[in-house]
């Protein structure tokens, strides 16, 4: 039993740390495909993606310009995204897992932000960290994700 144990560990580690496509791969698999949701002149969007299987059962929970129960926006698993509608201007994205991460970004009207979950090992379960990646990897691993727990679109 301790053999399968060990085996399926290191299967699903292999499995989550599988190279990511090149630029312009994603940028072919991408082309004509519309966000589920998008935002109007007047007001950006946040995509949250957690690509990574890794630490699946754990959930990051995401908090929009504070770290107040009423400024959580929702949260996700392995393989998830979220979003939610910000005013223009600088926000700040917390990311609560073992560990708090936070990000600044500047959102303009109309535009979309996107940011990436990275999930590490941590002392009782998964760690996070935030990245701001480039819209074409954000459309990407929006498209390939599944939609995490929407609490609410904005704050």
């Amino acid at each position: 039993m301790k053999n399968i144990f060990s085996i399926t560990i290191i299967a699903i580690l292999f499995s989550s740390c599988a190279s990511m496509p090149s630029q312009q791969e994603m940028s072919k698999e991408i082309a004509g495909y519309q966000l589920p949701k998008t935002p109007d002149d007047n007001q950006a969007m946040v995509y949250v993606v957690r690509p990574s299987g890794i630490g699946s059962l754990v959930r990051f929970n995401v908090f929009l310009d504070d770290r107040k129960d009423d400024s959580e926006m929702g949260w996700t698993r392995g393989g998830q995204h979220i979003y939610f509608y910000v005013q223009p201007g600088t926000h700040t994205i917390s990311s609560k897992a073992e560990n708090w991460d936070e990000i600044k970004v500047t959102a303009k009207s109309g535009s979309v932000v996107y940011i990436r979950q990275d999930p590490s090992m941590g002392f009782i379960m998964a760690r996070n960290s935030l990245v701001k990646i480039d819209e074409i990897e954000g459309k990407y691993h929006v498209m390939k994700t599944s939609q995490g727990e929407v609490i609410k679109t904005e704050k």
